[in-house]
């Protein structure tokens, strides 16, 4: 295999099985890192949770591409190095699309994430950057600021079709949508700026951390990954993805709750 010198994973349906992570993924990922590579999460998810994770590994001084490519946070100078919003047009209209009709929806501004949805979660599954609302609020605006979302989530299918015709009919130049999976197992579409997505991110980490893309392994499993492989030298399709996936990528490894990232790096980056 080629000189790797960084590996980008993705974290749901990747390297975590729901909202946990495996003993022996964790382990396989210290022990990569502790050889000398790299590791960049990758995820939808939010950074501070991103950062969870990574500390729960065991990783310091990495880049956390958050928000489906939409933030590049550098969690050693704790700043961004990339940081993409939505078009506040298109926010106004997804909001009162959310607003009006049942869904599960999220949009991640700043240092907090609004999650829209019928009845409060229990105080367990919110956290300080997680807020519960009723509905989502109008993008606060000041002289100089917008307090757009990096990346707003829908779940629930009458509600994206019609973020979709939305999409389609004005902002398919502004707008990407990506399907994925969630925890649950149902669809969600992922919804960042057209200049947002992991690709993108996965080239700025790569600048900061003064490699070249091509010495990266990126691990992945939903759509919002392939623009990832493509950046990547190599890429990892994790089993149970879809066949667009796995075809974009140039291995295949387990399914993601067989352990498939730590499969892969015993196999072709620790023998």
């Amino acid at each position: 295999m080629p000189d790797v010198q960084a590996l980008a994973i993705d974290l749901d349906g990747t390297l975590l099985v729901g909202e946990s992570l495996s003993a022996r993924n964790r382990d396989a990922v210290k022990r990569a890192f502790d050889a000398g590579i790299h590791v960049i999460i990758a995820t939808a998810r939010w950074r501070q949770m991103a950062e969870r994770i990574a500390s729960e590994i065991g990783l310091h001084h990495t880049p956390v591409i958050a928000c489906s490519g939409a933030q590049v946070y550098c969690t050693e100078i704790r700043k961004d190095i990339y940081d993409a919003r939505l078009p506040q047009a298109f926010v106004e209209q997804l909001y009162d699309l959310c607003n009006e009709h049942r869904c599960i929806a999220s949009a991640t501004v700043d240092a907090h994430t609004w999650l829209k949805i019928d009845q409060k979660p229990a105080p367990e599954y919110l956290s300080e950057e997680l807020k519960w609302v009723e509905k989502l609020p109008r993008p606060e605006t000041d002289a100089d600021h917008v307090n757009l979302p990096r990346i707003a989530t829908v779940q629930g299918s009458s509600t994206i079709a019609l973020v979709r015709e939305l999409h389609e009919r004005d902002f398919t130049d502004q707008v990407n949508i990506f399907d994925s999976i969630g925890p649950s197992g149902r669809t969600v579409i992922t919804i960042t700026a057209r200049g947002a997505d992991k690709g993108i991110a996965l080239q700025k980490a790569c600048d900061h951390l003064d490699i070249h893309h091509d010495s990266v392994v990126a691990f992945g499993d939903a759509h919002n990954d392939i623009e990832m492989f493509k950046v990547a030298g190599q890429s990892v399709a994790m089993g149970q993805a879809d066949d667009s996936v796995k075809q974009a990528a140039t291995h295949v490894t387990a399914h993601h709750e067989e352990d498939g990232v730590a499969e892969f790096i015993e196999t072709h980056l620790l023998k």
